[in-house]
């Protein structure tokens, strides 16, 4: 694990954490106990909430999008994307030109790199890519 004890927290973790049919739901289960008992410092980004959400409606259902930004959601601090994160992730955003990057991966490695995170719970190689340390149990 990270040594810094914050990690910034993606929708992919999310996501696996929400569905019990996931691959990587019982990996994301054990993790977030783990960081919750080792009082990591959790983040997020109110583009990362946005994206959760949405992916969690459709996919799941209004209940357990509900459910995740009620119980979930609240135990990490989200950071909201103003002008400048947002022009300095579509800046990176553009300079990297992956097809299947998206805006909001872009946002949350210019706010981790922002707050020198360099751990994220994640089940996405973009983050790896980027030269982050994705997080295991």
């Amino acid at each position: 694990m990270t040594t810094n004890n914050a990690a910034f927290v993606d929708t992919s973790a999310f996501y696996a954490l929400m569905d019990s049919s996931d691959k990587h739901h019982a990996e994301a289960a054990a993790l977030w106990i783990s960081l919750i008992e080792e009082n990591f410092r959790l983040l997020t980004t109110n583009y990362v909430a946005l994206e959760t959400v949405a992916l969690l409606q459709n996919r799941l259902g209004f209940d357990a999008s509900s459910l995740w930004y009620r119980d979930i959601l609240g135990v990490a601090e989200v950071v909201w994307t103003d002008e400048y994160l947002h022009r300095l992730a579509f800046e990176l955003w553009l300079s990297l030109g992956k097809r299947r990057l998206s805006l909001v991966d872009c946002v949350s490695f210019v706010a981790m790199r922002q707050r020198q995170i360099a751990g994220v719970f994640c089940f996405d190689r973009h983050f790896a890519d980027e030269g982050f340390e994705i997080m295991s149990i």
